[in-house]
């Protein structure tokens, strides 16, 4: 059910967005075999952990896509079954670096290092030292035994975002666009041992994916260079250049498909996620600007979601805005720092955003604004049940600090800290690590937020609730 928010003097003005796709997480830092990596802190709604993984990066397109380049179905077939041979191969060479029992103490050493028990009932140190126990008088001949255990050992934990990810699920989650086309490259090594470089990763619509490159593909040279033996890496430095110019790539469809010479434009493939503009509501009395967030997702570039929504402030500043509304229905929420920075464009100096806890009861840690706010002007924020995670965090962080009202529906309820670990033979666990708190203390997950109202109030009203909200605060401090 969707609500609409409107009073009579703006009944059309501000409708629901569409509901929004899934989505997965951008840009992690990058990690080393060497050790577990810690990718990055990240939240999410619960319908969507793969949401959060939340990817222009797609999976394998449907048949009428993929079939501009294949003859018959059957190649498709063929490339299918050469990516699922080449996972098998993967995996079994993957115990040439470590054991299978190294993997799966490897997995139980993080959890009993990092993960926070947000139940207080289902975990302890003493049973989880029992499962290590357990574990280590049982046969694990395969890795893919190794991994089931894994699972296993995560799904006691009766945490629903602590979770196991494949070597192929790890590499989905970790890439990121670094060649201006809007392609991930990995080393696949061949049967002879040769490495080769695939495309496992797209981003959908981008000069790539235009171009007719598909995942699977093999990328054989770039402006007529050969990158046979050449790395990844190298590869990448090659295929960048300023954007708007044009790139040669020779790529083989699948082990047993053609060669095609494709020309690509290299462009900044990030879509913005924020959408503004200016309404005259009170019979052209009253300027509202309106920004509409979809998302936090950096994208291609650092911190784009804050510069987006600095620009569009700026701008229905200049333009004459007097209030205005931040819209974050259905914005499930994504890279958790974004979130926070956006919060603090609101914010006095020395105002709390949020509290992060973890594991110990002391480790209390509150995040501050910085600086002075970007507008003093009143905020209405619109939220909706599909309002999560980093969104919740700007919507309690103004509603808090006394800076914005909220309006439409209770909140999704998803305060929980996931961090990515990746283990020593290229798959991953997820592990919740911590929990956000509002500045007014309230436990976010699980709960949601109330909104002050269903439906758009007054403008005057909602001054005079903020005024009163203030003087209280300054009263209690």
């Amino acid at each position: 059910m969707r609500v609409f928010l409107c009073n009579s003097s703006s009944s059309s003005l501000f409708p629901p967005p569409p509901t929004p796709t899934a989505r997965r997480p951008q840009k992690p830092l990058l990690a080393t075999p060497q050790n577990p990596s810690f990718i990055r802190s990240l939240t999410g709604a619960a319908l969507s952990f793969n949401l959060l993984f939340f990817s222009p990066l797609s999976p394998l397109p449907p048949p009428s896509i993929a079939s501009d380049f294949t003859s018959s179905g059957s190649q498709l077939e063929c490339r299918e079954e050469d990516q699922r041979i080449e996972e098998e191969r993967r995996l079994e060479r993957a115990p040439e670096l470590v054991t299978n029992e190294e993997i799966v103490k490897e997995a139980w050493q993080i959890v009993n290092d990092s993960f926070l028990d947000t139940d207080r009932n289902r975990w302890s140190p003493e049973a989880w030292l029992q499962k290590k126990e357990d574990i280590i008088g049982t046969s694990l001949q395969t890795r893919s035994k190794a991994h089931d255990v894994i699972r296993r050992m995560l799904s006691t934990l009766g945490d629903p975002y602590t979770r196991f990810l494949s070597p192929s699920e790890f590499s989905k989650m970790a890439r990121y666009d670094m060649s201006g086309i809007g392609v991930n490259l990995r080393e696949i090594p061949d049967e002879n041992g040769e490495v080769k470089l695939k495309v496992l990763g797209l981003i959908l619509d981008g000069p790539a994916h235009a171009a007719g490159v598909r995942q699977g593909d093999e990328l054989l040279s770039v402006n007529g260079v050969n990158l046979k033996g050449k790395s990844a890496f190298e590869a990448l430095s090659i295929l960048q250049g300023p954007s708007d110019t044009s790139v040669n790539i020779m790529v083989k469809h699948g082990n047993c498909g053609p060669i095609q010479s494709v020309d690509v434009q290299r462009q900044l493939v990030a879509k913005t996620p924020v959408f503004y503009r200016l309404e005259q509501m009170d019979n052209g009395k009253t300027s509202v600007g309106y920004m509409r967030l979809k998302e936090f997702n950096a994208l291609a570039r650092k911190d784009l979601v804050t510069g987006e929504i600095l620009t569009a402030m700026k701008r229905l500043q200049g333009m004459g805005a007097s209030f205005f509304i931040l819209d974050l229905r259905d914005n499930l929420g994504g890279l958790v720092q974004e979130g926070i920075e956006i919060a603090k464009l609101f914010l006095n100096e020395g105002e709390t955003v949020i509290y992060t806890a973890g594991r110990e009861t002391l480790n209390v840690k509150s995040i501050v604004a910085e600086t002075e706010p970007l507008i003093t002007t009143p905020v209405i924020v619109l939220v909706n049940k599909n309002t999560a995670s980093a969104s919740e965090i700007v919507a309690t962080a103004l509603h808090d600090n006394c800076r914005a009202i909220l309006v439409g529906e209770k909140t999704y309820g998803k305060g929980l800290i996931q961090s990515v670990f990746e283990l020593h033979d290229g798959s991953g666990v997820v592990v919740t690590v911590g929990k956000y708190v509002t500045p007014n203390h309230l436990d976010i997950n699980g709960n949601g937020i109330d909104p002050d109202y269903k439906k758009l109030p007054a403008w005057n009203e909602v001054v005079e609730r903020l005024s009163k909200c203030q003087k209280q605060q300054s009263k209690d401090t």
